[in-house]
């Protein structure tokens, strides 16, 4: 017969190991609370949320030096990147950017950019990260993050005049990044965090959950794959876009007008974005709708409203270029669907800024640093992201909630790919007006059919109404066209504008936001 003593101090002992390697503000927190071994789980809870400022110093001390190493590591950081330049000249084995295109820095001001900016960087590292290894430096350690976010921007504003700058800076950066608020947490934040509810009130499932943000990982460094590559070409340090469907058309579109309008490199840019999308899906805990606003928010204008000009970018480019560019396509794939997979993180959040504004709480002070915990609730539904190699089919089904696949969108989907794709079918030439409306209406159709899968943008799938109508009867009054082209267009947009009207299943539920869903 097992003795509870024994087992007691068995359980307690395993849960100091364990404490050894927690980096993280909240999980340090609950391995403390779990080391407590009397009491229910809501009382303790409960006592968290009443920590006296000397207990809360007393963890901050205890979590910085769990993490100490990191600040160090900024340290040699910071001198790497002064000896960078010296030890690996800018000046050599250097590139023109691809197609002739002219920057607005010279060769030698190129150089001499990146040079200064890495080793200025790499000094302001060393004096913050060395500020960083005392306890209780917020501020440092966010000036060190916006080092790290420099160092992604400086080789794209620059223009890096060979590889070695631009992978030195993107990937010291990624680090900097990295070690500042994804592996030791937000700065200070376990001096105010507060333990509380995981689900937002009246959702059926957690959208900041792991298996929720692992999608959003996946796709977000996935993108920055495909985009790092266009941007090597763009930038020169690869002669050749290779197109697997297109073959030169890939070179046309990346060094067309509508291109070279932009500053910078726009696939070097669409790499940035990527890469700080992908960090931030790491970014906070699985209650960050609620702890973390102004995150979720910066996350959301980034994959939102950055992502639909990046996918309407791309789908202008049979119209605006004449061609069309595969990987450019690739990169536009990958966004469309992280659109609807990161709304209702935003939903969720808003309304949990609402109900603390009802309730008289700050704004301001909600929105940075999190409102008073609603309830007590734990996401007992989602899988835990360490199941993903023994079930990934139950991690995956996890990461799409709040999606549901209605045949109506489905369908109108395929029906925006075969008008794309129409005017080749039918040899009626792609620099026709109708050719154009067939690329820009079934581009719309299929983009918002794939949002409105998300069920809390389902209502915008009357989107889909207008720019059926267009299709099917703007062509008529074009005489350019070849006529198997309109009456495939007539009978494709009639049919989606037909789609349009069913809402098609509602899986889970939203809250306050469940109204909207119609």
């Amino acid at each position: 017969m097992k003795n509870p003593e024994k087992e007691k101090e068995k359980h307690m002992h395993k849960g100091e190991t364990r404490m050894r390697g927690v980096t993280r503000p909240m999980a340090g927190m609950q391995m403390k609370q779990n080391r407590k071994d009397i009491g229910d789980t809501d009382e303790r809870e409960e006592e968290s949320h009443k920590m006296s400022r000397e207990q809360r110093e007393r963890m901050l001390h205890i979590h910085h030096m769990q993490t100490l190493w990191v600040y160090w590591l900024l340290v040699l950081l910071g001198i790497w990147m002064v000896l960078s330049p010296l030890t690996f000249s800018y000046g050599k084995a250097t590139v023109d950017p691809a197609g002739g295109r002219e920057v607005w820095l010279s060769l030698a001001e190129r150089v001499a950019a990146m040079k200064w900016s890495d080793m200025i960087s790499g000094l302001l590292l060393i004096f913050f990260g060395w500020r960083t290894l005392r306890p209780d430096r917020p501020v440092s350690v966010w000036i060190c993050c916006f080092i790290g976010v420099w160092l992604n921007m400086a080789p794209v504003i620059f223009w890096a005049p060979n590889a070695a700058a631009y992978i030195n800076g993107t990937l010291v950066g990624v680090l900097v990044i990295a070690l500042t608020i994804l592996i030791p947490g937000m700065p200070n934040m376990i001096s105010y965090m507060k333990m509380g509810a995981q689900v937002p009130q009246g959702w059926s499932y957690n959208p900041s959950s792991w298996p929720q943000r692992w999608i959003m990982i996946v796709l977000g460094f996935a993108g920055w794959v495909v985009s790092r590559y266009l941007g090597a070409f763009q930038l020169g340090y690869i002669d050749h876009a290779w197109d697997p469907f297109f073959g030169d058309a890939s070179r046309k579109v990346l060094n067309s007008d509508m291109s070279h309008s932009w500053p910078v490199s726009d696939g070097a840019f669409g790499a940035l974005a990527y890469t700080f999308e992908f960090l931030m899906g790491w970014m906070g805990s699985p209650s960050r709708w609620r702890t973390m606003p102004w995150m979720v928010t910066l996350f959301g204008i980034l994959v939102i409203p950055l992502g639909l000009v990046h996918i309407f970018l791309v789908i202008s480019q049979p119209v605006v270029v004449g061609e069309w560019c595969t990987f450019c396509l690739l990169a536009a794939a990958i966004m469309l669907p992280m659109i609807p997979l990161e709304i209702d993180e935003v939903i969720a959040m808003g309304q949990h800024m609402v109900q603390a504004k009802r309730r008289g709480e700050s704004m301001w002070r909600v929105f940075w640093k999190g409102g008073t915990p609603e309830g007590n609730n734990k996401d007992e539904r989602s899988p835990k992201l360490m199941e993903l190699p023994n079930k990934p089919l139950v991690v995956f089904k996890a990461a799409v909630w709040g999606m549901s696949f209605p045949w109506t969108l489905v369908l109108s989907a395929l029906l925006g790919l075969w008008l794309m794709f129409a005017p080749a079918v039918f040899s009626a030439g792609i620099e026709t007006t109708v050719a154009d409306i067939n690329h820009l209406g079934g581009s719309l159709i299929i983009v918002t059919s794939v949002i409105c899968m998300g069920e809390v943008l389902r209502r915008g799938r009357y989107v889909n109404v207008l720019t059926g109508l267009i299709v099917a009867t703007v062509p008529w009054f074009v005489a350019d066209g070849n006529i198997m082209l309109y009456i495939s267009g007539t009978i494709a947009g009639v049919l989606v504008v037909l789609f349009s009207f069913a809402r098609g299943p509602k899986k889970e539920s939203y809250g306050y936001w469940d109204q909207y869903v119609k």
